[in-house]
């Protein structure tokens, strides 16, 4: 939707609440489909997840996105159309009652629902303008590729020390051998979520040493931790961002995970998983080659998070500049 739609003025209509110019409208059986093509694609990705926790099993590399992010599959599996658009027909369902809903007229004897932008933008004002800078000062940067995945190795220096995370996969080349990685390349990652897990002993060898505070002033886009959060952000912004980017960011956080754990010095090959040997030159070049490949995937879904906030911005002056 272009900014001037959106900011369109608002009519006025004879029941419920009224419909801003320029809400596209959506009809029962398009988002009744959708809704149920959405939940199809979830499964995918959830099913042996869920299984795995009834039964009591961990996988190393596919339960990390459900773990370590906040988003459950339940709620992932709850299609949202996103700002600006009018379920019909949906006034009198349970997703009309859903947080930051609200109803309007659309012409059915129902009345539509539609994500209420104004009290969206009210309640998660603080967290949209830091998601707003973040994301704005990332896609701004050239994407860094010289990492090459060194902050899961620095997470296990010295772990005949510290101990090891993931411990129930062995290291590759053993403890010696994962030391002698981290002291022979340069580690510069940019990333807090990742920095702050390393170990004592490997935070002095990191070139910069990433806060909270400095996370806008840092964040790239080649970083592959930045590019699996924008699915946070995306669900953070949920209802406002539609269920069809926040899958698209999820998608790539499943991917991304994938060779960040295959360039790990972790022996994941029980699991089905060649490692990316970044203690070697063909492994490092493998590894920024798929890492640019997936900044650039990144700095297109930057884009449409950004592009959504845009939106929610336009529809929710529009609305507050309407008479009562």
């Amino acid at each position: 939707m272009s900014t001037s739609s959106a900011s369109a003025h608002v009519c006025a209509t004879t029941s419920g609440a009224p419909r801003p110019e320029g809400l596209r409208p959506l009809p029962a059986e398009d988002h009744h489909a959708r809704a149920q093509e959405h939940q199809r694609r979830v499964a995918e990705y959830t099913q042996g997840f869920l299984q795995r926790r009834h039964a009591g099993q961990k996988h190393p590399v596919e339960d990390f996105l459900f773990t370590y992010y906040s988003h459950s599959p339940g709620q992932l599996s709850r299609w949202h159309p996103g700002a600006g658009t009018v379920l019909e027909g949906a006034g009198g369902s349970e997703q009309a009652g859903w947080k930051f809903y609200t109803t309007v007229d659309d012409g059915t004897a129902a009345g539509g629902a539609t994500v209420d932008v104004v009290r969206f933008r009210h309640a998660r004002e603080s967290m949209i303008g830091f998601a707003r800078r973040l994301l704005s000062a990332t896609a701004a940067r050239p994407a860094q590729l010289g990492c090459f995945g060194l902050h899961e190795w620095a997470m296990v220096y010295r772990s005949v020390q510290h101990g090891q995370r993931h411990d129930q996969v062995p290291l590759r080349l053993g403890s010696d051998g994962t030391d002698e990685v981290v002291e022979s390349l340069n580690i510069r990652c940019t990333h807090f979520d990742a920095f702050r897990f390393y170990t004592p002993s490997a935070r002095p060898l990191n070139a910069l040493t990433p806060t909270r505070e400095t996370q806008v002033e840092l964040e790239q886009p080649g970083c592959l931790h930045a590019n699996m959060d924008l699915y946070k952000w995306a669900y953070k912004l949920i209802p406002a961002v539609s269920s069809d980017l926040l899958l698209d960011c999820f998608d790539l956080a499943w991917r991304i995970r994938e060779l960040d754990m295959r360039a790990s010095p972790y022996d994941l090959a029980d699991w089905g998983y060649q490692p990316v040997r970044i203690e070697t030159p063909q492994g490092r070049a493998d590894y920024a080659r798929a890492q640019k490949g997936f900044a650039e995937e990144a700095q297109v879904l930057r884009g449409r998070i950004l592009g959504a906030l845009d939106e929610v911005d336009a529809l929710a002056d529009a609305r507050a500049r309407r008479p009562d």
